[in-house]
């Protein structure tokens, strides 16, 4: 159990057992890909619980952006470690990701019974709910991150450079310039000291190191023993450590870790990806998805398991190693003005992604630009909250097309 201070001062005690039903809560009902999850994450724990004032939310974030790994899963972890220490953790990743990892597990075992495809109007309504979402998470953030017009130009010059150029490895140099210029162009605030969370885990930087070795380490164990488990989790945990942004880019780095080498086709593959795109959670669940394909294990849960921990071991180890560090380095006044950058960068870097692919992709015609900007409105104006957002944006969708 731990303690952490709300905008309001206020002391909030919070244990393993709360925040893993607020995150079993929000693993039901998190639609929408990782940038839509940080939007529900700031709704609940900074909006409505308090748990974490805006600038603490948006450092962690930030932060995020710096590690590889799933972003929104290491978000959530790293919300479980300040609240509630190591059981903290452990309980938000498992509240987030057990809904989404049972549904993945049990659609590859019913994949024949229940087909490979889902109706297009269901996909295409989850899809608006991502666009009504996120953008509620853009307008929300740029209001506090971006008050001023040298950090708005900051994330307008990211956002445009990111949707002409959609890199992830630009998505890093963004982050990046924009810690150089909120550094060299910001002013300093002294008003906006604030006290560190409270940690009741010692910094563990040796797990950060043992991260970078497992990555050069398994491979040679696989070499040594090959075993499929282990050339699975090989695989997996190549995959969360080696990809920055998470969600859709560690795609082709799982295609080649499994159809490859054989293991799932390509027509399971993109079933997989299909279904996860309709489920609530992390898109790194379909992990449990491909794992269980492999048929590792008595009904393939055995390789579910493997790839399921593989993928997200690395990212977290990192985030213990960084996290306690993280949290006294921005208190140091350079470092807050280059966190404000960096945070600018990150709301540029959510309208980029806004606009390509969740818009781009998600709306196809008028009515569905009608309906996203309607929950949008919604969502806005707090007359519902999201979940049910969520059910009326896919209802109408789905109506409109039937009528349509």
């Amino acid at each position: 159990m731990t303690t952490a201070d709300n905008p309001a001062n206020e002391t909030i005690t919070v244990t393993a057992r709360e925040v893993f039903m607020t995150f079993l809560y929000l693993g039901c009902t998190s639609f929408g890909g990782p940038v839509a999850h940080i939007g529900y994450f700031r709704d609940l724990m900074v909006t409505r619980r308090k748990w974490l004032d805006e600038r603490t939310y948006a450092d962690l974030v930030a932060l995020c952006q710096f590690l590889p790994g799933p972003s929104s899963s290491q978000v959530g972890f790293g919300i479980g470690l300040m609240m509630a220490g190591w059981r903290g953790g452990l309980a938000a990743w498992l509240g987030f990701t057990m809904p989404s990892a049972i549904l993945m597990t049990g659609f590859a075992i019913g994949l024949i019974t229940f087909g490979e495809g889902l109706p297009g109007s269901l996909l295409s309504g989850l899809k608006l709910v991502a666009v009504s979402v996120v953008g509620h998470a853009v307008w929300s953030m740029s209001k506090s991150l971006t008050p001023d017009w040298p950090r708005r130009s900051m994330a307008a010059i990211a956002a445009i450079l990111l949707i002409l150029y959609p890199l992830p490895l630009l998505q890093l140099g963004v982050i990046a310039a924009g810690a150089a210029a909120g550094w060299m162009l910001l002013p300093g605030d002294r008003s906006r000291d604030y006290d560190l969370p409270a940690f009741h885990f010692s910094p563990r930087l040796w797990f950060l190191i043992i991260a970078i070795i497992l990555l050069f380490l398994l491979p040679v164990l696989v070499t040594l023993y090959p075993a499929e488990w282990l050339a699975l989790a090989d695989g997996f945990y190549r995959a969360g450590a080696l990809v920055f942004g998470g969600g859709h880019v560690v795609l082709p780095l799982l295609k080649s870790a499994v159809v490859e080498p054989g293991w799932v086709s390509d027509a399971e593959f993109l079933a997989g990806y299909g279904a996860a795109q309709a489920i609530p959670g992390p898109l790194f669940t379909v992990s449990a998805f491909l794992g269980q394909a492999t048929g590792i294990g008595p009904f393939g849960l055995t390789g579910a398991a493997v790839a399921l921990v593989a993928i997200f071991a690395a990212s977290f180890m990192m985030m213990v190693g960084v996290l306690p560090y993280w949290a006294s380095l921005r208190q140091v006044a350079s470092v807050r003005r280059s966190l404000d950058g960096v945070n600018a960068a990150v709301v540029g870097l959510l309208l980029a992604v806004l606009v390509n692919p969740i818009i781009l992709s998600g709306i196809t015609q008028p009515a569905e630009a009608v309906i996203a900007l309607g929950g949008f409105a919604v969502l806005v104006m707090g007359w519902l909250n999201p979940l049910m957002v969520v059910g009326l944006i896919v209802a109408t969708t789905m109506v409109t097309s039937a009528i349509l």
